[in-house]
């Protein structure tokens, strides 16, 4: 029986308990869940990648108490999602790769770069995101695209990266990622730090 793998890349910006809710749900249904965080091309002003990498780290390292199938796989990220899912081919040739995207990329991932190849190599589970309805067209044009997909029989909680950014509440993050952020100076606190 081929080992079942899920793919979550995200930009992690930063990573939230929504993600963390999204992976603890991948983990009962996947023999293993591979997550990374990456540039991605379609958001500007991202912060730099070795900080979000640090702080999915923080986010996979609580999780693994609990969840060991989970794991952070830095060396897929990749700009282009075409190449993390064939450096993870190359990883586990013989593995059913299958490619976890929020709802909210929907739309957009017909014009992702090798979109049809993309396609032909895994398959596609989409996460609802609140907020983030998923088109009926939309599913069309993916399967007309070759998309082998389903829709997840999970909706994450109300919590975004976007919103943190936007809001500075902690109240989505875990205790070790607000911190780190506080420790780094990273979105406003650098400018709450110095106008104080």
């Amino acid at each position: 029986m081929k080992l079942k793998i899920a793919l979550f890349g995200t930009s992690a910006d930063p990573p939230t308990r929504a993600h963390a809710a999204i992976l603890e749900w991948l983990a009962g249904q996947f023999d293993q869940v591979v997550v990374w965080a990456a540039d991605n091309p379609f958001k500007k002003d991202q912060t730099p990648l070795q900080h979000r990498q640090h702080m999915l780290h923080l986010l996979v390292q609580d999780l693994r108490v609990s969840h060991a199938n989970v794991s952070l796989n830095p060396e897929l990220s990749d700009w282009r999602t075409l190449r993390s899912v064939e450096r993870a081919k190359h990883l586990w040739p013989t593995a059913q790769l299958t490619l976890v995207v929020g709802s909210d990329v929907v739309a957009s991932l017909p014009h992702w770069y090798g979109v049809k190849d993309l396609l032909a190599q895994i398959d596609l589970l989409i996460v609802h995101r609140p907020g983030a309805n998923i088109v009926e067209s939309d599913l069309i044009q993916l399967q007309k695209l070759g998309a082998n997909l389903a829709i997840a029989d999970f909706t994450g909680p109300p919590i975004s990266s976007t919103r943190y950014r936007q809001s500075q509440s902690t109240a989505g993050l875990t205790t070790a990622i607000a911190d780190y952020i506080h420790r780094q100076g990273l979105y406003r606190w650098a400018e709450t730090i110095t106008a104080k």
